[in-house]
């Protein structure tokens, strides 16, 4: 909202005596302000924790709580509200005190309406410049964590090549070996063998690690090493079902409960269905793991003008506080060594990212974790 106009400026008019402060408010209504009205400091204070107000009018004399305390109480609880401070003549040691204790400035009673005007205007320049200010700075922190977040990834994937290339070798090695061994305990010269069960477990338990390991290295090489985006209209709800029929025997065996409030439009949205449909089976299997039975997975959607809007909430075991900035994170996982890599939400928030659309999760811990998906409807390059 562009607040450099009169009738944007939240004005509170605080003043005793009613017949001054009406009068007042009367001949800024005709310059464009639509004050509030107070009549007490307590009124003030009471209108300020209920209404966003940019500048107050401050009468220094009032029975009651005074105009200097009203003030150093506004300063306390509102810091970035400005008062103008009014003071008689005979008073003008009092709008000194108020300037030494935060008022924008003072003025000396009978009041100079254009005067008025022109300080009002001022004290709500200021606002503005720190508004501008404040964004400014916001800005500046979001570029320098992009950069510092484009800088990760580009040394993570240089890293990730190397490693990845570097551990398949050995692990074929070890595979293979893992695998002779295995052929060996197995022939009849072994049956006879009474350690024979636990080294079939122990060679389990290498087999089981090699697939970890190589399930790591081909996400690090599928990230960096993306194929070339194929983008095209894609039905969301369609692809739901298809990514669902892929997870039935877990959903089967967990008596896990579907509750289907997609909007009942076309949910067709701008996309590369082979990425999207990695992102939804990655979401909806962590779902699906979080669930005990006879838990339930919420699938709700809405739309803009420009983008399809996607939750995926479930009543499972939620996420700590703590740990909720860290999941998009690469290598950050909280399941067991034989579970998770730490790169599944990784490589969705990257995928996310590249298809032009948002990720956000919320959650509470044992009450369950919704993730939601912004995703464009529309091929912007066309439009």
């Amino acid at each position: 909202m562009n607040k450099l106009h009169d009738d944007n400026v939240r004005l509170l008019l605080v003043d005793d005596e009613e017949g001054f402060r009406t009068a007042i408010a009367r001949r800024l209504g005709k310059r464009g302000f639509d004050p509030v009205h107070a009549s007490t400091g307590e009124e003030c204070l009471d209108i300020l924790e209920k209404e966003s107000i940019d500048v107050v009018v401050l009468d220094v004399k009032m029975p009651g709580m005074s105009g200097i305390d009203t003030l150093k109480a506004i300063k306390l609880r509102h810091e970035k509200t400005q008062v103008i401070l009014l003071t008689g003549n005979v008073a003008v040691s009092d709008g000194i005190e108020g300037i030494k204790s935060g008022a924008f400035d003072y003025l000396t009673k009978p009041v100079e309406i254009d005067h008025l005007v022109n300080k009002i205007k001022q004290a709500f320049e200021i606002i503005r410049l720190e508004e501008e200010k404040q964004k400014e700075l916001e800005y500046r922190e979001k570029l320098e964590k992009k950069m510092i977040d484009t800088e990760r990834l580009a040394s993570l994937g240089t890293l990730s090549t190397g490693i990845a290339h570097e551990i398949n070798n050995p692990l074929a090695i070890i595979n293979e070996s893992a695998g002779f061994m295995k052929q060996v305990i197995s022939s009849t010269e072994m049956s006879l063998f009474s350690q024979k069960d636990a080294l079939m477990m122990g060679i389990e338990k290498i087999e089981n690690s090699i697939k970890r390991a190589s399930k790591i290295t081909h996400q690090l090489l599928g990230h960096v090493k993306k194929p070339e985006l194929q983008f095209s209209e894609v039905n969301l709800k369609a692809l739901l079902y298809e990514t669902f029929g892929l997870l039935k025997r877990e959903i089967k065996d967990k008596q896990i409960n579907i509750n289907w409030e997609i909007d009942r439009k076309k949910n067709i949205v701008w996309s590369d269905p082979y990425q999207l449909r990695q992102v939804l089976m990655n979401l909806l299997s962590n779902a699906v793991h979080a669930l005990s039975e006879n838990g339930s997975i919420t699938l709700s959607s809405s739309e803009t003008n420009e983008d399809i809007l996607l939750e995926i909430k479930d009543n499972g075991i939620g996420i700590p506080k703590e740990n909720l900035g860290k999941i998009f994170d690469p290598f950050f996982t909280t399941k067991s060594f034989d579970e998770g890599t730490g790169l599944g939400l990784f490589v969705v928030h990257k995928i996310i990212a590249d298809l032009n659309g948002k990720i956000d999760v919320s959650s509470r811990v044992g009450e369950g974790t919704s993730f939601y998906i912004r995703l464009p409807k529309y091929d912007e390059s066309n439009r």
